[in-house]
């Protein structure tokens, strides 16, 4: 379920999914996307000594955002950077992703299929964010 609504009280929180289905330890698992630009201001020298670590950093503020799931949800932080790096929480999460899908479906290539839809994903926000960086100059004649 995609933006679900009314996990908790306050409804200031709002996590990108939640499971229908039990998860682990019959609870839902509910996760939220952050797409963490590599070479912000804010990231870059931590991103030229460590891979992912922009992605870590963001994957650290959503967990502390949504820790008061922690008791009733199985939270996963996907945390992905411009360049393409991802934490390793998120890989576990796509690696538990994959042997589901892998279980209840016919195609063996659903995983490769999920993970170019992530690249793509990101692939599309870089070009707006590219797009959006260039000047619009009237041209004279």
């Amino acid at each position: 379920m995609k933006e679900p609504h009314g996990l908790v009280r306050d409804g200031s929180k709002r996590p990108d999914g939640l499971t229908l289905l039990p998860w682990n330890s019959e609870r839902s698992a509910t996760w939220d996307v952050t797409v963490v630009d590599t070479l912000g201001n804010a990231y870059l020298q931590q991103s030229a000594i460590t891979s992912a670590s922009a992605a870590e950093t963001a994957a650290v503020r959503k967990r502390n955002k949504y820790s008061s799931f922690s008791g009733t949800h199985d939270f996963f932080p996907v945390a992905l950077e411009t360049l393409g790096s991802m934490t390793v929480s998120t890989k576990e999460f796509l690696a538990q992703i994959k042997n589901r899908l892998t279980k209840v479906m016919i195609h063996l290539r659903e995983t490769m299929f999920l993970f170019q839809h992530l690249s793509v994903a990101v692939q599309r926000f870089n070009a707006a964010c590219l797009a959006n960086t260039f000047a619009i100059s009237e041209s004279t004649s």
